[in-house]
């Protein structure tokens, strides 16, 4: 979601630097970038740990959330194309899974704002036990898809994104946004989402493959 879908991470840099800095310290861009793609308990560790807070890790998390749904609540920024292709995959028939490791309580301010039934499945951090990069979302997204891993296409944007579908054995599109991806087989690199086509999807994955 973070960062393919929806452009959320100027809101989460944002929301953690002000964390910090009620705290008397500072977060760069550099620390902020560390933590992109990562399950949310961890990002709140490693605040807690590189910074002045002393909120429990969890505690963060709900600070972080909070500021950040807002922001989402009064405009969706989204990714170039990615709204197109994702009305585009649901015209053709093709079940989508929304695999992110923001809790359903953020989830949901998307959900929400697309049309009823975009997303099939909905895996959240809070719903697995072990987070990207871990395989664990996506074996859960593709099963209750009812489909092979190998049957679907993951999009991402982070390299623990890009870990977690690969491990997954999910023939993988990572298009890098925030941070760069470096070349990671079993994934194939894109610049943008605009004018991709849903059938597309597969020749990129089949072209790398």
């Amino acid at each position: 979601m973070d960062g393919t879908i929806v452009d959320t991470e100027p809101l989460w840099i944002a929301a953690e630097k002000e964390l910090v800095a009620s705290y008397g310290g500072e977060w760069t861009d550099e620390m902020a970038y560390q933590l992109v793609g990562n399950p949310l308990p961890v990002s709140g560790q490693l605040i807690r740990d590189n910074s002045p807070v002393t909120l429990s890790s969890a505690e963060i998390v709900d600070f972080l959330l909070e500021r950040v749904i807002a922001g989402m609540r009064a405009h969706v920024p989204w990714r170039p194309g990615a709204e197109e292709l994702l009305k585009s995959l649901v015209a053709e028939g093709v079940p989508n899974a929304l695999v992110t490791m923001s809790y359903e309580s953020f989830a949901g301010v998307l959900i929400d704002a697309v049309a009823h039934g975009t997303f099939t499945v909905v895996v959240t951090g809070d719903r697995v036990s072990k987070g990207k990069p871990d395989p664990e979302s996506y074996l859960t997204a593709a099963r209750e898809l009812g489909a092979r891993p190998d049957e679907c296409v993951a999009i991402e944007d982070s390299i623990p994104g890009v870990r977690a579908a690969v491990a997954a054995g999910v023939p993988t599109i990572a298009i890098p946004h925030v941070t760069e991806v470096p070349d990671i087989a079993g994934a194939t690199r894109v610049d943008t989402l605009v004018g991709i086509e849903p059938y597309a999807l597969l020749s990129l994955v089949r072209t790398r493959s």
